[in-house]
């Protein structure tokens, strides 16, 4: 209801700017509009009669448009770039043409300081067109459909107002940029996070962080009053509840006063350790109910399924520092520019897809089986004790519906995953556009706290000592009701009930 959409696409049209000085790129930069604006051309053909030649031009874009600013509030920009590149007979797109652009990046704070740089590069394109028409005379102008290319990525927006210079130098003995048709414009596309939603995610971050940082000491503090050591669920409870507090703790606050580029990175990394860690709990969570597991309360017994999340996380952390760790030097690089690495980006991404997929399917299996055994155990209960018989009819209420919402919440999660990789990368594969609105993100999360904060509730060693004595007298609904999911009915240092009520060796 408070958020708008989580980012904005603001398009930009480039200015071509004549430049006929020699080394000119390292003396000044070339601004579009304004006060101290470059001379302009309307078109290449102005060029042409003038006789200035295309290493002369500057294609200069300012971000963002007139009588506008930016703020730290949107977070990160990315650019993509669209070409009009316009068809001729005698200067036709090559196939697999490449495009050389020579670009700079500046910012300032207010109109008349200078600009600063920020990073310099050259960078190789490869352009993806196609063209409607026959290749004729009559034709001639018209304009090719090409892809979009990858441009530029920042992760933090500290200054008020960015040039982007570009130059596409000629140089006919190398080939460069040769064969890349007639090109008539340059437009950039700019993403960045909206402000009102920062605002409402940050909200959020701080709220939750307390509420887990409490709930993880209230639940720690109750495993270490037994006198017992804690079983491995607890652990591995416990290890959820730091991962989530992880990821919950609001450092973006600092990316307003700070200029700090790595935090998107950051940000990925923290939300790969926790998908890491809640995959792994699930497994184990399962596991530690399942009657057939001989090998329990020891990690070990469960490598062959912890393993490969390990892995599948590691291969996605390579990908990313590849990506956005090479970014954090030279802002205009990307891995989706080369065959090959469109290639490896994609095999990750759909490889990434599919594990999710058959671990889901995988894990409908795990708590189908749980939920037989449980059913198994169900039919000894007409022969106990009304008050033993209603503590056990709560607790395997409270076990399913615990499994139930688990399973909700891994379908919201592969979801979830697989629509925020495509969301991101439609920009650099074209075609596949997504519309994810805020509230699925901060509703996604939100479960995600909601549910690590229900775990740590109902899995609690409860501190009350019911022994075998009153446990087979009549203790009268509300005694019952009162027991937790992990109350101990021999005494308050055995394992938990939902252990005992699963094992085979449990008997009645």
């Amino acid at each position: 209801l408070a958020a708008p959409s989580p980012t904005t696409a603001v398009p930009y049209m480039s200015v071509k700017c004549i430049d006929v000085r020699k080394n000119h790129h390292k003396t000044k930069w070339l601004m579009p509009w304004g006060p101290n604006h470059c001379e302009k051309l309307k078109n290449f053909d102005e060029a042409v009669s003038r006789q200035i030649e295309a290493n002369d031009i500057v294609f200069a874009v300012h971000i963002p448009l007139p009588s506008k600013e930016m703020s730290p509030w949107f977070q990160f920009m990315l650019f993509i770039m669209q070409l009009d590149i316009a068809f001729k007979m005698d200067n036709d797109l090559k196939d697999n043409a490449e495009i050389t652009l020579d670009v700079s990046l500046a910012y300032r704070d207010n109109m008349f300081e200078d600009w600063e740089e920020i990073a310099h590069a050259v960078e190789i394109r490869k352009l993806k067109c196609t063209f409607g028409s026959p290749k004729t005379l009559e034709s001639e102008g018209r304009h090719y459909d090409c892809d979009f290319l990858p441009f530029m990525e920042i992760g933090s927006v500290a200054h008020k107002y960015y040039l982007i210079n570009i130059r596409l130098p000629v140089n006919e003995r190398k080939g460069i940029n040769v064969g890349i048709g007639e090109i008539k414009d340059i437009r950039l596309v700019g993403i960045h996070q909206n402000g009102g939603f920062t605002k409402v995610w940050f909200a959020m971050k701080t709220f939750l962080t307390p509420s887990i940082l409490i709930i993880m000491v209230w639940y720690w503090r109750r495993i270490t009053l037994m006198t017992r050591a804690p079983v491995l669920l607890e652990k591995v409870i416990f290890a959820l509840g730091i991962s989530m507090t992880f990821i919950n703790i609001p450092v973006e606050w600092f990316s307003i006063g700070f200029d700090w580029t790595w935090m998107l990175l950051f940000g990925d990394i923290r939300q790969g350790i926790f998908y890491a860690m809640l995959l792994s709990f699930w497994i184990i969570f399962c596991g530690e109910h399942m009657m057939d597991q001989n090998e329990r309360n020891h990690l070990s017994g469960y490598w062959k399924q912890v393993g490969p999340i390990a892995v599948g996380s590691f291969c996605l952390f390579i990908f990313d520092m590849c990506e956005r760790g090479v970014q954090l030097k030279n802002p205009f690089y990307s891995i989706w520019t080369t065959e090959v690495g469109t290639e490896l980006a994609m095999a990750f991404i759909i490889v990434a897809g599919i594990c999710l997929c058959l671990y889901f399917l995988f894990l409908c299996f795990m708590v189908f089986q749980v939920f037989r055994n449980i059913s198994g155990k169900q039919s000894g209960l007409p022969a106990m004790s009304k008050a033993r018989r209603l503590h056990y009819e709560g607790l395997i209420f409270r076990f399913k519906f615990l499994m139930l919402i688990t399973l909700a919440c891994a379908a919201m999660t592969v979801i979830f995953f697989i629509v925020s990789q495509v969301t991101e990368g439609h920009w650099k594969w074209g075609d596949i556009t997504i519309q994810v609105n805020s509230a699925f993100f901060t509703g996604i999360y939100g479960m995600w706290n909601l549910y690590v904060f229900a775990l740590m509730f109902l899995y609690a060693p409860s501190h009350k000592n019911y022994g075998e004595d009153q446990s087979n007298g009549d203790l009268g609904v509300n005694s019952g009701e009162e027991l937790q999911l992990t109350t101990t009915i021999t005494h308050v240092d055995g394992p938990t009930e939902v252990y005992k009520l699963a094992r085979k060796e449990a008997q009645e």
